[in-house]
């Protein structure tokens, strides 16, 4: 196999953050991290899986009424009104937008039917992406009475779930958005400062408490790579952020390792087409370039039927082996017309 590949230059970068992960979110390759998988208080970024879940519920065109819930909420606020009117949707703006833990609490209740059930409807879906180090208490991030808890490297797994759905994308991405509910109108700006200063920024959600410090999940997109970052406790987030961009679009290019329009080899076995069923791409250095490896290993059939698997193939970076996918057969189509079948059939042929 022949790849196209063009030369970049790697350097080294470090960061403030006491945890961080910068991920490729079409691949799920880790570029950079620091204590990933150390559990740490996420604050407000929790907020990210409170949105996923009202997304996901298909109620965002619903009207909310908010309930006595509402009255138990402090800190970061949309300060909705017991009794006040608006949509699901109009909600996760602000829940997003402004951080609003009254926000997040009225959702949670709207959706879960209480907030002990959506928090473990948060926790189930937790365990759904992958997260291994996350426990939820609570659908806003505040954390004097209850904690939640994750990893850099699992709120990166968040992220980039998140971001394959157009709704939550289009939401974390906006700047200004404004509101009419049935009791006052609002004008809500995204807090997130990395939107206005840095232009390959395309959504993410911030957080702070005293003890969890300032938390961000961001994504970017450049040159066909779609990144998140993830810091906690990082008094220079904005900084860190654009940094660990910058460093990944200078130094990682996505490259087509497999093409399943174009996929051969040479293989004497099978007289029929053997073929895959997934195109793979992997962000990957100048220096990596050179150790990538394509093995492919099939199984010897004696017989078999048309669209059969027949081996793997594996995609290897030096040792580690960081793709694999299953390899069929399709038997070629004959050319015997069904007349010329007949007469066969019929005369012992």
């Amino acid at each position: 196999m022949i790849l196209c590949l063009l030369p970049s230059h790697v350097f080294a970068i470090t960061v403030s953050s006491q945890s961080a992960c910068l991920m490729d979110m079409d691949s799920g390759r880790v570029l950079f991290a620091k204590s990933k998988d150390e559990p740490r208080l996420i604050a407000s970024i929790t907020k990210i899986m409170t949105a996923v879940l009202a997304i996901e519920s298909g109620k965002l065109e619903e009207e909310v009424t908010v309930g006595e819930e509402v009255l138990k909420m402090y800190g970061s606020n949309i300060y909705i009104e017991l009794g006040e009117k608006m949509t699901l949707k109009d909600l996760v703006y602000g829940l997003m937008l402004r951080s609003g833990n009254d926000a997040a609490i009225v959702i949670s209740v709207f959706v879960g039917g209480t907030e002990e059930r959506f928090v473990e409807m948060m926790n189930e879906k937790a365990r759904t992406i992958g997260m291994k180090n996350t426990i939820f208490k609570n659908p806003h991030g505040l954390d004097e009475e209850t904690e939640n808890k994750s990893s850099a490297y699992d709120m990166a797994l968040l992220s980039s779930y998140a971001s394959k759905n157009k709704t939550y994308m289009e939401i974390v991405g906006t700047k200004k958005y404004q509101v009419q509910s049935d009791k006052k109108s609002y004008l809500w700006y995204n807090r997130n400062k990395l939107l206005t200063s840095y232009d390959k920024t395309t959504g993410g959600k911030t957080g702070y408490t005293p003890r969890a410090g300032r938390t961000l999940v961001t994504t970017a997109s450049n040159k066909k790579l779609n990144l998140t970052a993830v810091t906690l406790n990082d008094g220079n987030e904005y900084d860190t952020h654009e940094r660990l961009y910058e460093y990944a679009f200078e130094n990682y290019q996505n490259y087509q390792i497999l093409n399943k329009k174009k996929f051969k080899i040479d293989q004497a076995y099978y007289p029929d087409q053997v073929y895959i069923k997934e195109n793979f791409v992997y962000p990957l250095t100048e220096e990596e370039k050179e150790q990538i490896r394509v093995e492919v290993k099939l199984t010897k059939l004696n017989q078999y039927q048309d669209n059969d698997e027949i081996g793997i193939v594996l995609v290897k970076l030096g040792q580690e082996t960081i793709h694999e996918q299953k390899v069929y057969v399709k038997k070629k189509k004959s050319n015997t017309s069904w007349w010329n079948k007949l007469w066969s059939f019929f005369h012992g042929k």
